[in-house]
């Protein structure tokens, strides 16, 4: 298995490989951009080694704390972490999940605020219309700008399949080894 200073090496090794395909492919700068930088995200702070203290969690800085329930409920290289779309497709509901889970609590702290302050009679009246219309915000982007939406989702991919597959690649090496050494 690669140590995460390799699987940086092949995030950044292939980022022009990726850049170059992507832009042949849609021949706009703006999606290859957002593939690009997908890409790079996914392959040093968004992928498969947030189940172990690895260098992708450890760049998580101050919030890494929010991927220790993911970590402790995720078998190191399994195919909820490692496997095709499904590990990046659930990293993504649980960051996700987080996100809402503190803007909720931002909204729910802004509108008891109000209410204390008196500028609105019941905290809920804010907070409903809060939560109402950042979902619907989020999903009108997404029905606004699906090939950015899809360009995004590629690059984390990719960043995700570039390291599962060295890990792979790594693993079959070894057992070869090992097989040829008997």
């Amino acid at each position: 298995m690669p140590s995460g200073r390799t699987h940086d090496s092949i995030t950044l090794w292939s980022l022009p490989m990726v850049a170059g395909v992507a832009f042949s492919l849609t021949r706009n700068g703006n999606l290859t951009l957002l593939v690009s930088g997908s890409f790079l995200f996914s392959g040093l702070m968004f992928g498969p080694d947030l189940d172990i203290y690895s260098q992708q969690y450890k760049r998580w800085g101050i919030l890494r704390w929010m991927w220790l329930p993911y970590r402790n409920s995720m078998r190191h290289r399994s195919l909820l972490s490692h496997g095709f779309l499904v590990g990046t497709v659930g990293r993504l509901i649980y960051l996700v999940a987080w996100i809402a889970v503190v803007g909720s609590g931002a909204i729910l702290v802004g509108a008891i605020a109000q209410q204390l302050l008196h500028t609105t009679p019941h905290w809920q009246i804010p907070a409903q219309q809060h939560f109402g219309g950042s979902t619907q915000l989020a999903l009108q982007i997404i029905q606004n700008h699906p090939q950015e939406f899809l360009a995004i989702a590629v690059g984390c991919e990719l960043g995700a399949m570039s390291h599962s597959l060295s890990d792979w690649i790594g693993s079959a090496i070894k057992r070869r080894k090992k097989q040829t050494k008997r």
